[in-house]
């Protein structure tokens, strides 16, 4: 197996998270970097509530790729905690800070601490298209079939 080269992306630590790490893979094999709360209190997330998160980071993403922010698969199944927007998207062109949807799908509260990992971010490239508008598209076996039409 032959190893890539990392791609470089810029990353601005904002004053409410100067003490907390920079997104990295916790392991070799990783698909994402995992994103820590930049919260300066605890945020406590009853059932069904959601929440707004700051991470304290703003970044400059390569020309042609987007930040995916997907959820934690330990918080989701252990706590019913995801995103409500998932995955996010940072667009390469976005200078703000990057903020997670939180949302407890759970009956319990959850607490959301400083630090803690709420979420991934993976950079994935982006491919540009135009839409060609044509009278007629070509016929498939599948068709217009949709919404569970192949089965469970």
């Amino acid at each position: 197996m032959t190893l890539t080269p990392y791609t470089t992306v810029m990353v601005k630590r904002l004053e409410h998270a100067k003490n907390l790490p920079l997104p990295s893979y916790a392991t070799f094999g990783s698909a994402g970097m995992d994103l820590c709360a930049a919260v300066t209190e605890p945020v406590i997330l009853k059932a069904y509530d959601r929440a707004l998160i700051p991470t304290g980071l703003q970044i400059a993403l390569p020309s042609g790729f987007e930040l995916q922010i997907r959820p934690r698969s330990g918080l989701a199944f252990n706590y019913g905690i995801t995103l409500l927007n998932t995955p996010g998207t940072i667009d390469e062109d976005y200078r703000g800070e990057i903020k997670v949807v939180l949302i407890n799908t759970d009956h319990n509260s959850f607490i959301v601490e400083r630090g803690m990992r709420i979420a991934q971010a993976i950079l994935i490239p982006v491919v540009k298209y135009n839409w060609c508008e044509v009278e007629n598209l070509d016929a498939t076996e599948r068709s217009c079939s949709g919404f569970g039409s192949t089965g469970i």
